[in-house]
């Protein structure tokens, strides 16, 4: 997050970027890989991003997350999951930025080595197994910028708290945990954790946090202005809101010395110290064919939530893993095919899956537009729409990072 105002020459520079965009997405599936032709990105339309304009989708509202089995009595969805990043005074580079999740692999505990951490500047995510179960959490921190002027790296905070939530998912062991662990139990013990590193002074994030487990059940806990949207079959079919005290000023998890507390006391102000219980809690299920999409301010800065069905839609029916039918827009045949991560060699190495594709996309388009001058983005319509004297026009430069999910129904 940075303030109103503009970050002095980065805004504009599009000729430094290398750009992977997604214009008509072609997509050439096999059971084995997936190859992209890639082509330039159109500029972002300026859409209405309130409730009342977005369309939804007819059915009720389901989403499902698991692993495990499939039986006609109780059935069982896998996803596939990835994500991709860029740090706001680097170029995006989506050959390295992106991260493709396997639930196999060991996660270690908190990352103090800054050289470990993915390029995503003050943003971080995680990805984890929840224990031994078929459950996974996955989530986004957002570091608050404003502890620069303090002297603090917020990137500590951000990266700290998403390390502990990935690890304290992994070690998961359901008898240790009172209340049981869900995105917001979880987001507490993240909390708890990282205020209790001595190596963290002071800092801050957002956060967005979800729990999908093996029965099909999604929680979501999202505190500040990070979020997610849900897509299902070319519509919105359910999205979150901020939560803010001000404009631009975003509920935020925080560690604060006291002698930053007795400065604040003494002047008369207060220090924002927002709690994993003010997160707005959501209960949720999954279909199959379903894409969620987690992320930081970075991409609902500057880009809607129109804007980003319209990315995904494009890359889903390219791939046919979203499909017009007589009936409407239906799920691709084989749809599990894409989501497998392609280790091998060809022109689908770099963008081994669906989800990863998906992720890039987003997050190409989100760098783009925040470095475009000449299209409003969210953020900008909302600087007119408070403070119309500002003359902010364009995007906002800011650290992105974005998560994608990808549900599949096991026998589909």
């Amino acid at each position: 997050m940075v303030s109103i105002e503009r970050l002095a020459g980065t805004a504009g520079r599009t000729d430094t970027l290398q750009l992977v965009a997604f214009t008509s997405p072609r997509i050439y599936a096999s059971r084995k890989s997936l190859s992209t032709r890639i082509q330039p990105f159109c500029s972002p339309t300026n859409l209405h991003t309130s409730k009342q304009h977005l369309p939804r989708s007819p059915q009720p509202l389901y989403r499902c997350f698991s692993t495990s089995q499939s039986s006609l009595s109780n059935p069982k969805f896998s996803y596939g999951i990835a994500a991709s990043f860029t740090a706001k005074d680097r170029r995006y580079n989506p050959d390295t930025n992106v991260f493709n999740f396997n639930p196999y692999n060991h996660i270690r505990a908190r990352r103090k080595d800054k050289r470990t951490r993915p390029a995503s500047g003050q943003d971080a995510f995680f990805v984890s197994r929840v224990g031994e179960s078929s459950d996974v959490a996955l989530g986004v921190a957002d570091g608050v910028g404003g502890w620069v002027d303090s002297g603090v790296d917020p990137a500590d905070f951000a990266h700290g708290i998403c390390d502990y939530m990935a690890h304290a998912a992994y070690t998961h062991k359901a008898e240790e945990w009172n209340p049981p662990l869900g995105a917001q139990s979880l987001m507490q013990r993240g909390y708890d954790d990282i205020r209790r590193d001595d190596s963290v002074k002071a800092g801050g994030s957002t956060a967005c946090v979800a729990v999908a487990k093996g029965d099909g059940k999604l929680e979501v806990a999202n505190l500040g202005d990070s979020g997610f949207v849900q897509l299902r079959l070319n519509a919105i079919h359910d999205y979150s809101d901020p939560q803010t005290h001000a404009f631009n000023t975003p509920y935020q998890l925080s560690i604060v010395p006291e002698k930053v507390l007795a400065q604040a006391a003494f002047f008369g102000g207060e220090q924002l110290r927002d709690m994993p219980a003010d997160a707005n809690i959501s209960q949720h299920e999954l279909r199959h064919g379903d894409v969620l999409v987690i992320a930081s301010d970075g991409v609902w800065d500057n880009l809607s939530s129109q804007d980003i069905l319209r990315i995904v839609s494009k890359v889903m029916l390219g791939a046919k893993a979203w499909q017009h039918t007589d009936g409407g827009v239906g799920v691709g045949k084989n749809l599990s095919d894409f989501t497998v991560s392609n280790n091998g060699k060809g022109p689908a190495q770099n963008i081994p899956s669906l989800q990863s594709f998906l992720a890039v996309a987003i997050t190409s388009q989100a760098k783009s537009a925040s470095m475009n001058n000449r299209v409003d983005g969210p953020f900008a319509r909302e600087v007119q729409r408070y403070y119309p004297h500002e003359n902010w026009s364009g995007g906002k430069v800011d650290d992105i990072c974005v998560v994608v999910a990808v549900v599949v129904e096991e026998g589909k």
